[in-house]
């Protein structure tokens, strides 16, 4: 977990809010949570392991105390989804802000990949964020209430993503998402933005897009600023674009990558191009163990 002491925000900045967080037990989704808590806000956090969710808003419950609320739910499923957001309005009332962090990747050459590996990031990225954003969005409008709406994207919705051609294409979706719905939805007092983070390594997003650590290392060697991004750094931007006093920044997507984009594309294709057959191989066993793992969390 971060420093905290590195928040950029006063305390009791976001006392009153009641954000969402999916994905918000692990990675960059968990920092985001411990972020919004530490500034009052009451935050429920969504995930597939409902015993990793609930884990992690007791350790930050522990922390830091105030209210953390964990739901096991699969976001690739509507009436889960539905199931999940009666469940938050029955707790406490509305929610004032969403943060669409739930998300699926790993590295493979295209020629490789299946139609089931496409589908599995698909449909948590493309189809489960628009489902999670739709059924909360019809819910405020029907209220007359305001929100704030957040999408952890990357960089490659710019220019692609080679070797990992499912996530840049729904990333680039949700991107459009979020242009789209800003000026559709922002007379209802709704506004969506999204961060496009550069490397902020995670042990599930190494396991499945730097197995070995090759990419890690080589994009922070090529980085204008000769490292990565550090959580707190990404929690702050999201507090800003979460909290109160910038209601007027609607429809950005920003990114935080050290200027790493503008200097080499920020995706994988210099790191991962020259590998051989072999290569591919050894990480595609390194992937599928990882994936055997969690789904045996999942399970147990």
């Amino acid at each position: 977990m971060m420093d905290t002491s590195r928040l950029m925000f006063r305390d009791g900045l976001m006392d009153g809010m009641r954000i969402l967080v999916t994905g918000g037990g692990t990675g960059l989704g968990l920092e985001m949570t411990e972020a919004f808590l530490k500034l009052g806000a009451a935050v429920h956090i969504c995930g597939r392991r409902q015993g990793k969710v609930q884990e992690a808003a007791e350790t930050l419950m522990a922390r830091h105390g105030g209210k953390v609320v964990a739901h096991g739910c699969d976001i690739r499923d509507p009436q889960a989804i539905a199931d999940m957001v009666d469940a938050i309005w029955d707790e406490g009332g509305a929610l004032t802000g969403v943060v669409n962090n739930a998300a699926g990747n790993f590295v493979s050459r295209t020629e490789d990949l299946s139609i089931n590996g496409f589908n599995a990031i698909s449909d948590i990225v493309f189809r489960g964020t628009f489902y999670v954003t739709h059924e909360i969005g019809k819910r405020l409008i029907a209220e007359g209430r305001s929100a704030s709406f957040l999408s952890i994207l990357t960089t490659w919705i710019w220019n692609g993503g080679p070797f990992t051609v499912p996530s840049a294409m729904s990333k680039s979706a949700i991107n459009t998402m979020t242009q789209s719905l800003a000026t559709e939805w922002g007379r209802y007092g709704l506004r969506f933005n999204a961060i496009a983070p550069g490397l902020f390594p995670t042990e599930g997003m190494s396991a499945r897009l730097s197995p070995g650590g090759r990419q890690d290392e080589r994009s922070e060697r090529n980085n204008p600023m000769g490292r990565h991004g550090e959580m707190h750094e990404l929690a702050n931007l999201a507090v800003f674009l979460m909290g109160p006093g910038a209601e007027w920044v609607n429809g950005q997507t920003i990114a935080i990558d050290g200027a790493g984009y503008q200097a080499n594309g920020g995706n994988f294709y210099q790191a991962l191009s020259p590998l051989d057959d072999e290569e591919w191989e050894t990480m595609r066993a390194m992937i599928k163990g990882t994936n055997a793992r969690d789904k045996a969390e999942r399970t147990t």
